[in-house]
Order: C-alpha cells, then structure tokens, then sequence
C-alpha cells in the first residue's frame, strides 16, 4: 500500500517511521535504565541498612535507626511481627505495588529467622513518574518533528521533479524551438531525467514534424488529380446525354471525389495549424452546414429506404470552420447511414450544438469509448471504410475545443452528440 502513496507522502511516512522506531526505542531504552539502575541502588541501599541493623543496632539492644519511611520486620521478634503481605516473598529485592500505593521490599533468611526492610516509595516513584512523562514528551515531539522536517524535506526535494513534471505537462515543449529542459538543472538525479525528456521529447517532435509534412505534402499534392477527377465527370455530365446505368457510376465516382477533396482539405487544415492554436477562423453558421450536409445526405438515405429530418431545437449563434464542422458531421450522417437498416436518421440542432441520432444497431456500452480509436469499426463492419471516421472526428473535436459523445438511443439506436460550449455529452 505505501508503494501506491505519492512520493511526497512516502518521504514524510519515512522520515516519521524511522524517528517512530529510533524514538521509541530510545525511550524504552531510557526506562528499563531507569529501572535496573533503581534495583541496584536500592538493593544496595536496603542491603546496607538491614546489615547495620543486624549487625549494630539489634546485638547492642538498640531500636533500628531508619528512615520514617523506612520498616524493618523478624518472623522471631514479637515487636516486629511479620505482616502476612510480606510473608510470601522471596529473598532479595521485591518492588510491591497494592492499589495507590507502592513499596521497596528487601527481603533475607538467616537460618530459620526472616528478616524484612521496606520502603515506602512514594516520594521516589512521583519523580520517577516526572521522568517518565519527559521521555514521553520527547518521544511525541520528536515524531512530531520529523514529520514536519519530514515534510520540509520532501517539498524541498520534489520541487526541481514537480517543476520538471509542469514543464513537460507544458504544450509548449512540443514546439521544435522549445530549449533543452537538462540544463535548467544540475548534473544530479533530476538533470539525468531531465536529459531523459530532452531525448524522448526530440524523438517525439521529430515524429509530429515528419507527420506534419507528410500530411501536408500528400494532402496538397492530391488536390490536382482530385480537381482533374470532378472536372471530368463535369465534362461527362455536360457533353452527351448519359443512361441511367452510366450515370450511377459516374454519380457514385463524383460523391468520392467530393468526399476525398474534403477529407484532403481537412487533413491539409490540421496540419498547417500551429501547434499552440487552439481553433480554427469560423467561416459558417452550424444552421447552414447542417442544411448543405442535409441536402448531401438524405437522397443517399432515402435510396435505402431511411426516413430523414433535420430539427432544431434551438438556435445557436456561433461561427465555425465550414470544412472542420462540414467533416464532422459529414462522418457522423455516414456513420448513420452504414449501420442502420430501417427508421429514421435525426440530425438536431440546438443552441449548444448538434445530435445525430439513428434507429440502427447501436453500439454495446463496452465498446462506446473504443469506437473513437483509430481503426476501430462496429461489430458488423458495415460500409467501405476503414475505422478511421469517427476517430477523424474526435480529433478536430479536440482540436476546436469541442466535445463528442455517444449514447445508446431507445429502444434501439445510437446518438452522437457533439458540443461546441461547456457542459455533458
């Protein structure tokens, strides 16, 4: 689980962990010192009190000399009787703790005689108490500040990776001047993966350039024989009177021409855009590039059998790139038309954009997202293209800043939805 943590978060959880166990160990250290140092000096203290008392004080007739918190007790002489609290403990050093209060017992046999010191050790136990709560307060305050230096250091340490990474996440570092990130940086760690991006970023931008120009280069050299191409079904159309079953190919070969010289002045469009920029100029209103798209259309549905209708819901005001939104809608009305059999076919305007909506087979839920991947085409592979519409779509969408979604239409169906302002797909 700590290895899902921000790194952040991980140098803090280090830094507190380590003082957790190097602090606590010190602390549990400090209290079983305390304590073997008291048996000691007790025992000692104790030891040497019960000798003078054994030794000087009872042979010469004496009361005992001791402390007044300090007890002596025989098992043999009357006026010391033995209290039966005692009576059960070993020889040596016994510390005895009865509810509040707390004793030091020392306890020796000489022959069949049992002779006891105990001392009381309140006054010894409140100061051990105090130092006690001393190591508890170091302990608290040293987790709480190496979780604070913790956190210094690791803002201090991620903040050349956290620069790095907002230079990187940076549009801008895919413009062919943009300078070297390695030598913002020392020759450490962090300019090694600095240097890293420098050589995957070049690799990269040298990918988008050449993809640039061949598309620019191919787009642009295809408008000649795509020209050539309607100008001669043109001159066909013009010199002689055609049958009907010469007209259908030729009608069949202009709508691929036309449809390929789009497509090449939308890829031409895409490629001459500038890396920064965001949109194209608008040149047309959503209304009338849904009415051309519409007079496009609907005799190619019609002659399948597919009732059409153009609606708008609400009026919207903008001003868009006729070839970039003709494109889109263009492939969604085909999309339309390859994967549904019987119905009706929608296109609806609204003042935030537009929805094309069929009766056809729909698309599975799992596979909505997919269907905008490149080469990525319906389960029943309907039409003559190669999965690459809708993906065409999705990118001028993002290109203009637009949004493009599908959902399942009821009962059956599906509706792309395409939205030039903020709000859901």
């Amino acid at each position: 689980m700590l290895a899902k943590q921000p790194l952040a978060r991980r140098i803090v959880i280090a830094f507190t962990l380590m003082t957790l166990v190097v602090s606590g160990a010190f602390a549990l250290g400090i209290v079983g010192v305390v304590h073997f140092i008291e048996e000691q000096l007790v025992t000692e203290e104790l030891s040497r009190d019960l000798d003078i008392v054994l030794n000087e004080d009872l042979p010469n007739g004496r009361t005992p000399q001791l402390g007044t918190s300090t007890h002596f007790f025989a098992s043999h002489l009357p006026e010391r009787p033995m209290p039966k609290a005692f009576a059960g403990l070993g020889e040596g050093f016994t510390e005895l703790v009865r509810g509040d209060d707390a004793y030091y017992v020392y306890v020796r046999n000489v022959g069949a005689d049992r002779y006891v010191l105990v001392q009381e050790q309140h006054e010894f136990e409140a100061r051990e108490d105090a130092l006690f709560n001393v190591v508890l307060a170091g302990f608290l305050l040293s987790v709480l500040g190496a979780w604070a230096l913790g956190r210094l250091m690791a803002n201090r340490v991620l903040a050349p990776v956290s620069r790095l990474a907002n230079q990187v996440r940076h549009r801008d570092q895919l413009h062919p001047l943009a300078p070297p990130l390695a030598l913002q940086y020392p020759d450490d760690e962090v300019g090694h993966l600095a240097a890293a991006f420098d050589s995957t970023l070049g690799q990269l931008r040298q990918t988008l350039e050449r993809e640039r120009l061949f598309t620019a280069d191919v787009s642009h050299e295809l408008r000649t024989p795509l020209m050539v191409v309607l100008g001669a079904c043109e001159l066909l159309e013009q010199q002689a009177e055609l049958s009907p079953a010469a007209q259908r190919p030729l009608a069949r070969i202009q709508r691929a021409a036309r449809e390929m010289h789009e497509l090449v002045e939308t890829f031409l469009m895409l490629a001459r855009a500038r890396p920064q920029q965001t949109s194209l100029a608008g040149d047309a209103s959503l209304r009338s590039v849904a009415t051309e798209q519409s007079e496009r259309w609907a005799p190619l549905l019609a002659e399948k059998g597919l009732a059409f209708e153009l609606l708008e819901e609400g009026e919207d005001r903008g001003v868009y790139n006729h070839t970039l939104l003709g494109t889109v809608m263009s492939n969604l009305l085909r999309n339309a038309l390859h994967y549904t059999d019987r119905g009706t076919v929608r296109l609806v305007l609204d003042d935030a954009g537009f929805r094309v909506e069929d009766s056809g087979v729909g698309i599975p839920l799992a596979e909505q997202e997919r269907m905008f991947q490149p080469f990525v085409r319906g389960a029943e592979g309907r039409g003559e293209g190669l999965g690459l519409g809708l993906s065409l779509v999705k990118r001028i969408c993002a290109h203009q800043g637009w949004q493009v979604g599908v959902v399942p239409r009821q009962p059956q169906g599906s509706c792309f939805q395409v939205r030039f302002h903020d709000g859901a797909v």
